[in-house]
């Protein structure tokens, strides 16, 4: 009988970063593995917004050995670690249970099929891209490959995934050349002899590569390539990645009256108060949208021409800037706007998880709640 490989929680990681890479987080965020043993087993994961004493009631409840949530548990440096704050509870509780704590949080909502793209889907909007794209994210990798394995190199690239443009997989460049080199002692050349100058004809392939998955293209890389030291080089890169970034921008299937529009996107969004800015009858159809707090892209919305930004946490300033501007605001919530992360990342984690044959149950958490209350 095959025996099932045991899948540890840096795997859990690993998988994690392949769909929504750390590098694409912001520079003051803080994500990945927060609390737990990258070496422990893990078969079953709850998925929540926020890490809170109730998630780790409910983990332990169904037998989950590791909570991923979207906010993170620490944000900056602890001075202590005690039971008399909520995150030196969940740390010292979860230490107890055994439990890791893993959080995604502007990693997922910068990245392709994250969090601003599910809430696009649930708003009916068509033709997206992010409202603002990212830049700095990608190198190019140039590696030279001896003529006849040009396709062996290329489909390890590839498959560890390098090549990516928008919409386009797989692309690359390749160009013919010479390649010259003196293998020395203790070496066991795949062409040429131990101290004589060697030439060969060689090929040149280039192709981007975003910053989070570069390690596993090298590895992959190096160990499709035949030689034993690999010529390669990286060259940063300040091509605007049109595929993430944050927020997001579409159009609906038709114009709108606003105010319709907003009572649709409090009862998609299950938003238990909606507050919006502009003129309630006027039509709109091209909408700008970011989870969470993004009162930020307000002008970026403004200069591409978006009729309404939705989002969450808009303060009173905010709403004047977009009024005088033309801009319709809708303020549907924090809690609202990105608590629709929970279903969407666990389907995309079941689905990579499937495709990698890894046996891992994601798990949803039930009844987490809004901190904020509606007297009416």
């Amino acid at each position: 009988m095959k025996k099932t490989p045991i899948i540890r929680i840096q795997d859990l990681l690993g998988l994690l970063h392949s769909l929504y890479p750390a590098a694409l987080a912001e520079s003051w965020d803080n994500v990945g593995l927060q609390v737990g043993e990258p070496e422990k087993p893990v078969s079953k994961i709850l998925i929540c917004l926020d890490p809170t004493e109730k998630a780790l009631a409910q983990a332990c409840e169904v037998g989950a050995q590791a909570i991923i949530s979207h906010h993170p548990l620490i944000f900056k440096p602890l001075k202590n670690i005690t039971a008399t704050t909520p995150t030196g509870r969940f740390i010292l509780d979860a230490a107890r249970s055994g439990i890791a704590h893993l959080c995604a949080h502007t990693n997922l909502d910068r990245a392709k099929n994250g969090l601003n793209d599910w809430l696009a889907q649930a708003l009916g909007l068509k033709r997206t891209r992010p409202l603002q794209s990212s830049s700095g994210d990608l190198l190019k990798l140039v590696v030279f490959v001896p003529c006849g394995y040009e396709g062996v190199v290329s489909d390890a690239l590839f498959a560890a995934g390098a090549g990516a443009i928008g919409d386009y997989d797989q692309c690359s460049f390749e160009a013919p050349g010479a390649g010259g080199y003196r293998p020395g002692a203790g070496t066991e050349p795949f062409l040429g002899s131990q101290g004589e100058r060697y030439r060969t004809r060689e090929t040149r392939i280039e192709s981007v590569v975003p910053r989070g998955t570069l390690n596993r293209v090298l590895t992959r890389m190096i160990k499709a390539h035949p030689y034993e030291e690999v010529a390669y080089d990286l060259i940063a890169l300040e091509n605007r990645r049109e595929d993430v970034g944050l927020g997001r921008i579409g159009h609906l299937e038709k114009a709108e009256n606003f105010e319709a529009f907003a009572r649709r996107v409090q009862q998609q969004l299950c938003s238990g108060s909606l507050r919006y800015v502009g003129d309630g009858q006027k039509a709109v159809r091209k909408i700008a949208l970011c989870g969470g707090s993004g009162a930020s892209l307000i002008s970026e919305a403004i200069r591409q021409g978006a009729d309404v930004l939705v989002t969450g946490d808009i303060k009173y300033h905010e709403a004047q800037i977009a009024r005088d501007a033309g801009l319709g605001l809708i303020d549907a919530g924090h809690f609202a706007t990105e608590r629709i992360m929970v279903p969407g990342l666990r389907g995309a984690l079941c689905a990579e998880a499937h495709k990698r044959s890894m046996a891992l149950e994601f798990v949803e958490m039930q009844n987490e709640e809004d901190p904020f209350r509606l007297l009416v």
